[in-house]
């Protein structure tokens, strides 16, 4: 299946406050039901394996409500990491009030110094980037990463996109039932995120496959 280029809705605040509220708790469950927070736990818990670290901060990109990242958090406390989280959104409206330090940016240009934390990480974003730009964002992500770059992102196939077909009665917002297999044709496969990633400056680059179409991406410091 090739790649097809669809606008998401929720990136442009394309809908009414209550669709727009009703998406992000979609994309909430998105994340718990279907191998998100998941794939993000398992990659942190070998990010803090590795570097040998029982306390990681962690900027998350793209984060919207920062939901992801904070049923991570409580994940990780079971095996004694203490996951503490900035979250990033270029929307201030989707980030959480008063709840998590919280940044409104562009993540290509992201308002922080050089290994500023453990670890930058973005959950079904990297898509939202054309082959172009997704170096980019790894580059800029990879700067301000002190340990590692983590991305958890779909993967393209036509059997993932007729199973996101069939579970869209699932989910409340029309938002939802656009985006939702919009981000599967725009989606990469493993074999584009390995090409478009193999030349960053990174020491090494790591991609897994994980529940229900997700990969795992690491590109170490």
């Amino acid at each position: 299946m090739q790649r097809k280029v669809i606008a998401e809705l929720l990136d442009d605040d394309l809908g009414t406050p209550e669709q727009i509220a009703k998406s992000l708790v979609d994309l909430r469950h998105i994340n718990h039901w279907f191998g998100g927070t998941w794939t993000t736990a398992t990659l942190l818990r070998r990010i803090a394996r590795e570097s040998g670290q029982t306390k990681l901060s962690l900027l998350e990109v793209g984060a919207g409500r920062g939901d992801l990242p904070q049923q991570v958090r409580s994940s990780l406390a079971l095996a004694e990491i203490d996951l503490k989280i900035t979250l990033l959104d270029r929307i201030p409206s989707h980030l959480p009030q008063n709840t998590v330090p919280s940044v409104a940016a562009d993540a290509l240009h992201l308002p922080f110094q050089d290994d500023a934390f453990d670890v930058v990480s973005n959950c079904l974003f990297a898509h939202h980037f054309e082959p172009g730009s997704l170096p980019l964002l790894a580059k800029e992500a990879l700067r301000v990463a002190r340990r590692a770059v983590l991305i958890n992102d779909l993967i393209r196939s036509r059997l993932h996109l007729g199973m996101v077909y069939l579970g869209l009665p699932l989910f409340a917002s029309r938002i939802t039932w656009h985006d939702a297999p919009a981000s599967v044709r725009r989606a990469y496969t493993i074999e584009e995120m390995r090409s478009l990633l193999a030349d960053l400056p990174a020491k090494r680059l790591e991609i897994t496959r994980h529940y229900f179409y997700r990969m795992g991406v690491l590109l170490w410091k």
